[in-house]
């Protein structure tokens, strides 16, 4: 069973940047495509990013050209590089991990106008 756990949220202006971590631990994380989903008040679940096992990538079109998802396998991490924010980006950001499975608890990202 894959555990996966988010950090690297926090509150930035409209334009700035973070990068956003998904560190798994129980299992090789190499072993799983991952995604990133996104849940803003009042709003369902939406899909952002995802990397596969042979490192395909894909995009929501909202965030394309902006986020960049990209996996270090020699330290079990995914990362989620978010540049040009906007406040429309501000949600709870969680990856999730196929085939266990598995969520994280979810990271904050506000950006602020």
């Amino acid at each position: 069973q894959v555990q996966l756990e988010e950090s690297g949220g926090g509150l930035v202006q409209a334009g700035g940047s973070l990068r956003l971590s998904c560190a798994a631990s129980g299992s090789i994380l190499s072993a799983n495509s991952v995604n990133w989903y996104r849940q803003a008040p009042g709003k369902q679940r939406e899909f952002v990013a995802s990397v596969a096992r042979g490192g395909n990538t894909n995009y929501a079109n909202s965030v394309k050209g902006r986020f960049t998802i990209s996996r270090d396998n020699a330290k079990n991490v995914v990362y989620l590089q978010m540049n040009s924010l906007k406040p429309e980006d501000t949600a709870v950001y969680y990856c999730y991990s196929l085939p266990s499975g598995s969520w994280g608890q979810g990271t904050q990202v506000t950006v602020s106008s």
